[in-house]
């Protein structure tokens, strides 16, 4: 994540006019029915489209804007001010901004906190799934700030639109912001890049929509901290004859989009040549991971648990400590032997040998755990895969996800991109994340599960 100021006085425009002229970006094309803008906070779309929006309106192309949080901590509480009173103010910037570009349809305001959208992924994608239910089959694009533009809500909302559309078959583009003021021509993509030049209706709606968002233009009083967000540098930026957008890289969705699952011909090499071939036993790594893990589970106790990919059987064996019975499978006869191995004759554990996930379990369990196992999923399995652990959860079921977050040149996929397709998804919602440097871990439940608390009674 980059690092910057509001207030340092960033990079000139004159570099970006510069950069600009030296380049032929491919045109943008807006041949389309509908656009959806999801917005991170009130000024976003004004700043990074509202060009675009107004040229969209003037020709009769339906506009939907989803606002994802209230912008509440621009600025810091004052005598002036509470972020209440703050969310409020710029929610009324924004309808002025959205008259002004020619939306015919209100908003929608989620009201996320500013600042925490990584911990509201599935709300987000949940309500781009609406908005795209609700345009059926009207060719769509799919407006977002730029995940690179190293803001943490621009990035959470970049990626989950980047998920969900490349999901639902339909076309993304994003717009940066913060690019213009805290980087240089060498931080942009621009192999990626299109362009839309607006024309002076065009431009003259931009100026007044951004206009609109005095409170983050202007003083909002003479105390430290309440000096503009966007001061008159940073404002150039969005004064140019053109809006930049980006494509999506491929690459951040699905490193490899076309390879194949990980066969039986490299577990079996992997475990012909070593006893614990990820060091499950003999690292303080993959322990502490373990227990982790184990710290996150919701429940003290479960009926029923399948783990995928069980491998020697170490968590496996930590599973069957909380649960009245575990199936656990993998692809690799050699590892079930030292699972075998590892548990004895105990009954309430099940080790079979399946090929995942086409091979998936018949059953319900009210736990499904997938650690170390769908980034060796390509192509279609992985899908294949997510969908087969929902449909085998009971109505209060958690499915436990985690995975290694560094490239390995044999895997299909990264953790990272496993991770990011289940927060696109509407038929889960996140409980728990746990994110470090070298794993992240998540439980899910469906939608309308309850948090630890309120299963406890702590809470209603």
């Amino acid at each position: 994540m980059v690092s910057f100021d509001h207030r340092d006085p960033g990079t000139a425009e004159s570099v970006w006019t510069a950069a600009l002229a030296e380049r032929r970006l491919a045109p943008l094309d807006l041949d389309v029915d509908r656009v959806i803008v999801m917005a991170a906070h009130p000024d976003d779309e004004s700043l990074g489209a509202a060009g675009l929006l107004a040229t969209a309106a003037a020709r009769g192309i339906a506009i939907d804007l989803v606002v994802v949080t209230d912008g509440e901590g621009s600025h810091p509480e004052s005598p002036t001010h509470t972020p209440a009173t703050l969310a409020l103010r710029r929610r009324r910037e924004l309808l002025e901004a959205s008259d002004i570009v020619g939306l015919s349809t209100d908003p929608l305001f989620l009201g996320l906190p500013d600042g925490g959208t990584d911990e509201h992924r599935e709300v987000i994608a949940a309500a781009l799934h609406d908005a795209l239910d609700r345009a059926g089959d009207e060719r769509v694009l799919v407006l977002s700030p730029w995940r690179g533009d190293g803001h943490r809500d621009h990035r959470v909302v970049g990626e989950i639109v980047e998920q969900v559309s490349a999901a639902r078959g339909v076309r993304s583009r994003a717009f940066p912001i913060w690019l213009w003021h805290w980087g240089g021509p060498g931080d942009v993509p621009w192999p990626r890049a299109e362009r839309l030049d607006l024309d002076a209706a065009a431009r003259d709606a931009k100026t007044r929509a951004v206009d609109a968002h005095a409170s983050q233009l202007l003083p909002l009083s003479a105390a430290p901290g309440d000096e503009p967000m966007v001061h008159d540098r940073m404002r150039a930026h969005f004064a140019r004859e053109v809006e930049v957008f980006v494509a999506p890289d491929a690459g951040t969705l699905d490193p490899h989009p076309t390879a194949a699952t990980v066969g039986q011909e490299y577990f079996d090499d992997m475990y012909a040549r070593h006893d614990d071939p990820w060091g499950f036993d003999s690292r303080w790594y993959e322990e502490r991971k373990r227990s982790v893990l184990l710290a996150a589970l919701p429940r003290r106790r479960y009926r029923s648990a399948f783990e995928a990919g069980c491998s020697t059987g170490a968590l496996t064996a930590a599973l069957a400590d909380r649960c009245d019975h575990v199936l656990a499978v993998d692809l690799a006869p050699a590892a079930l032997d030292r699972a075998r191995e590892r548990l004895g004759p105990r009954d309430d554990v099940e080790l079979r040998r399946a090929k995942l996930p086409a091979e998936w379990p018949e059953g319900r369990f009210d736990l499904v755990v997938l650690s170390e196992v769908a980034y060796y999923w390509g192509a279609g399995d992985l899908d294949r895969g997510l969908t087969a652990s929902v449909a085998s959860l009971t109505a209060d079921g958690h499915l436990v996800v985690c995975h290694w977050r560094h490239p390995v040149a044999e895997y299909p996929r990264s953790g990272d991109s496993v991770h990011d397709a289940l927060a696109a998804r509407s038929d889960l919602v996140r409980l728990v994340r746990h994110e470090e440097e070298d794993f992240v871990l998540e439980v899910f439940g469906r939608p309308g599960a309850s948090s630890v608390a309120t299963e406890a009674g702590l809470v209603s």
